[in-house]
């Protein structure tokens, strides 16, 4: 009772990954849940397939969505082509990576250690003209007497000084001044994972045979004894290109129960959704062979999206506008990703959204065509309703002519 009581204290009293103050900031748990589970390093956890596959899926989808640069004039949002921003964003963050690398990178380290961050660097204007990922594990976040907030970066035998105002400082869930670290506090689901999976292989390494003892009705000398388990060690090896003999009244007897008994694979399919819970993907979106909860898999896709990717988004965007963005540019612009890109992989999807739009009257043929990167053709810039597609400047005459509503008759 003692231990959980000092366990309980440690995570929610003045400790634990919550807690502020000056200094260092902690982002791992004061205690663990379970005591001598082992913390999974960035290379091992990288090893369990689930890992590797729910990392891997939340940085292609956040690295694969266009981030925008627009200039508001009158309350109406252009694309700011022209901009370094938009350069900045679309084509180069810095000279060495593409946008979906840079993205990549940040969201590994936001995903793992839940702080990801970028170093900045700016022109006389204060305008930013490169970012450059900095791994977590070698920085570290400091609040000063003062509250204001550094950051140290060590690179080979230097350490780097940085102004908040120079770092881009994504963070995951947390209490607002550091995210925690999700592998820090998903020990005991890795460490379980990690053994079952060793478990596994050694099983499959020895043939799945069990250990056993042979059982003879006599005393053996020493010599017998060498010579028995030179012959028979095969037995617990895995060894299946011999056939063993048992003479005389010798018998062998296992010891430990088969991997159907042990429920290995069922071990192994429920860390595999536990881990899944631990990065809010859908099993299903990482190949686990489990039963779709809802149906089909559009409808889970639907569900990720709004209540994962969108917050994830809107997180990322507002650290950048509060991080990168110069005060004149916050006054005059805005950055955004284009989630509409989710529907590029899917003709039907961008289809029934086009034709609602051309059907109601809120969307042109010119700028489906446009979305579509298709060539402009003339007189498409006019708004339609549904019906007969007429222009709206023309709706009355031909309800009045009974033109268009002898054809929607027929």
């Amino acid at each position: 009772m003692a231990s959980f009581y000092n366990t309980f204290r440690s995570w929610f009293g003045r400790g634990g990954a919550i807690a502020e103050g000056l200094g260092v900031q902690n982002a791992i748990p004061g205690a663990s849940l379970i005591p001598g589970t082992a913390v999974a390093s960035v290379d091992g956890a990288f090893q369990l397939s689930t890992v590797w596959a729910c990392i891997s899926l939340r940085a292609n989808i956040i690295a694969s969505l266009p981030f925008f640069a627009y200039k508001v004039v009158g309350g109406e949002k252009t694309l700011d082509r022209g901009s370094r921003l938009y350069s900045l964003l679309s084509d180069s963050p810095n000279s060495r990576m593409t946008p979906l690398e840079f993205w990549r990178a940040m969201m590994l380290n936001y995903d793992l250690r839940g702080n990801a961050y970028a170093r900045i660097d700016r022109d006389a204007n204060g305008e930013a003209i490169a970012m450059w990922p900095m791994p977590t594990d070698q920085v570290e976040a400091l609040v000063l007497d003062s509250g204001l907030m550094v950051y140290q970066y060590s690179f080979g035998n230097e350490i780097a000084v940085l102004a908040a105002e120079n770092v881009l400082h994504l963070k995951n869930l947390g209490n607002g001044t550091t995210g925690m670290s999700k592998l820090e506090f998903m020990r005991s689901t890795t460490d379980e994972a990690t053994k079952a999976q060793a478990h596994a292989s050694k099983i499959f390494g020895t043939g799945g045979k069990p250990t056993g003892v042979l059982m003879i009705d006599k005393v053996l000398s020493k010599e017998q004894r060498e010579s028995l388990l030179t012959r028979f060690s095969g037995l617990s090896e895995g060894n299946t290109s011999r056939i063993h003999l048992l003479e005389a009244a010798m018998t062998y007897q296992q010891l430990s129960i088969n991997p159907v008994d042990q429920q290995l694979l069922e071990t192994r399919k429920f860390n595999t959704e536990e881990m899944c819970r631990w990065f809010e993907v859908p099993a299903v979106l990482v190949n686990h062979p489990g039963v779709v909860q809802y149906g089909n898999t559009d409808v889970v896709e639907d569900i990720f999206y709004k209540t994962v990717i969108m917050p994830l988004v809107e997180n990322l965007e507002q650290a950048f506008r509060k991080r990168v963005m110069s005060p004149r540019q916050r006054a005059t612009g805005l950055c955004e990703f284009s989630m509409d890109a989710l529907l590029r992989g899917s003709a039907t999807k961008r289809s029934e959204i086009y034709a609602k739009g051309l059907q109601n009257g809120y969307m042109t043929r010119a700028e489906v065509r446009q979305m579509e990167g298709w060539p402009y053709i003339a007189g498409s810039d006019e708004l339609t309703a549904q019906s007969n597609l007429l222009p709206l400047s023309k709706l009355g005459t031909a309800t009045a002519s009974g033109g268009a509503g002898a054809n929607i008759a027929q």
